[in-house]
């Protein structure tokens, strides 16, 4: 059945409305270029969109004629501010952008581990009405929350889950309760790699598994350009996998025995450890095994200057097994998905696996050829601990412009 005037109305607003953020400014001619629309029909919408606020004049084009057909048209980016938040069982970071997701204010609070549920949570909303103020904005439209732990899909709430901190869920309902905003949570992982798949490494693919190396360990599963979350919201949890080389086996409330006994941060200092490596001091919520990777990476590549030409080879040598452990022990967990799920692409991601780069990459990819008959490519993110804020502000300027450029009743 042919589309009613109201609803081709709107599919061609949210067309045009797609194109102007895509491709940045436009003029009506371009409009109609890239839509294939008529010109009557581009001068309606882009009336439309004006009267409701949602476009303006941002310019002229470079033509040599002037008048109405050089004016460019660009998306109202102050029609609404948005905010991002990364929870950490550490602490809390936050950015605050406009509708296009210019950054307009960062920043982030550490929570220490003794601090009460309360007082955590106060913190964190504090952090998040200053980070708003000092962008300017009177009121957010849409929030974004990633977070550690299962997102319920039924209600989008974040599940109650042993060895993570009350103030997390605490938190998610503090800021509906305090902000005139629409609040979404998803699990950080799931951010990650859906920041790898729409601004990282992983653009080109439709099917990967980003493997998250950063305090703790987890998965994001993307098939056929679809995140999957499971029946439980539970995809992804690779710390739970039981695997060789650990004492015990997890539990349905406790990850130790588990992947996450192998590749966690604390995990990762300890092997360094045994091969007479300590970390220098890391920069603010860096894991401590960040640091130690990073180190021995250089090591390889730059030895360090040292008193005797035994000492440095020595200190290369112990970088070098280092890394060679490290890579048997992500190879574990990574072959199991592999076997499982034929992504065909697994991105090393976190603060651990951006520190590793090419070397590690390399190291465990190695590794998988030797272990499974699958081709598999292994990558290393672009956006390291980045990438759950670069998701949670994606999912909230998706949110908002879906809101926003909805059609409205006339």
């Amino acid at each position: 059945m042919p589309a009613s005037p109201s609803t081709a109305r709107a599919i061609n607003d949210r067309l045009a409305l797609r194109l102007l953020q895509q491709e940045g400014p436009l003029t009506a001619g371009q409009l109609k270029q890239l839509t294939g629309l008529s010109r009557p029909t581009v001068a309606d919408l882009v009336e439309r969109l004006t009267a409701a606020g949602l476009i303006g004049v941002v310019g002229e084009s470079g033509e040599q004629r002037r008048g109405p057909n050089a004016r460019l048209y660009g998306i109202v980016a102050d029609r609404a501010q948005l905010a991002a938040l990364d929870v950490r069982t550490e602490g809390v970071s936050v950015v605050v952008c406009d509708l296009l997701g210019r950054e307009l204010a960062r920043a982030s609070v550490p929570i220490a581990d003794d601090t009460g549920t309360g007082p955590a949570v106060e913190q964190a909303v504090t952090l998040v009405e200053r980070a708003a103020k000092e962008a300017g904005a009177e009121r957010l439209h849409t929030v974004g929350v990633g977070a550690p732990g299962l997102i319920d899909p039924a209600t989008g709430e974040l599940r109650d889950s042993s060895g993570l901190p009350e103030w997390h869920r605490r938190l998610v309902a503090a800021l509906q309760e305090r902000l005139p905003a629409r609040v979404i949570v998803e699990n950080e992982t799931n951010l990650a790699a859906l920041a790898e798949q729409r601004d990282g490494v992983a653009r080109d693919r439709d099917t990967f598994v980003l493997l998250w190396l950063g305090h703790g360990t987890g998965a994001a599963v993307v098939l056929d350009g679809r995140l999957r979350r499971g029946a439980s919201g539970g995809t992804g949890e690779i710390g739970f996998l039981p695997v060789p080389g650990t004492s015990t086996l997890p539990s349905a409330t406790d990850c130790e025995g588990g992947f996450h006994s192998l590749a966690g941060s604390a995990a990762i200092a300890e092997l360094a450890s045994g091969y007479g490596l300590v970390a220098a001091p890391a920069s603010s919520g860096e894991p401590e095994a960040a640091a130690l990777v990073r180190q021995a990476v250089a090591a390889l590549s730059s030895p360090s200057p040292s008193p005797s030409p035994s000492a440095s080879s020595s200190s290369s040598s112990g970088a070098d097994r280092f890394l060679s452990a490290l890579a048997d022990r992500l190879a574990i967990g990574a072959a199991s998905v592999v076997a499982v799920l034929d992504p065909g692409c697994v991105v090393l991601g976190g603060e651990v696996g951006q520190a590793g780069g090419e070397v590690l990459a390399a190291r465990v990819g190695e590794r998988l050829v030797r272990m499974s008959p699958l081709p598999v490519e292994v990558r290393v993110s672009t956006l390291g601990g980045g990438a759950v804020l670069r998701g949670a502000l994606l999912t909230a300027r998706e949110s908002a412009q879906d809101d926003l450029f909805a059609p409205r009743p006339r």
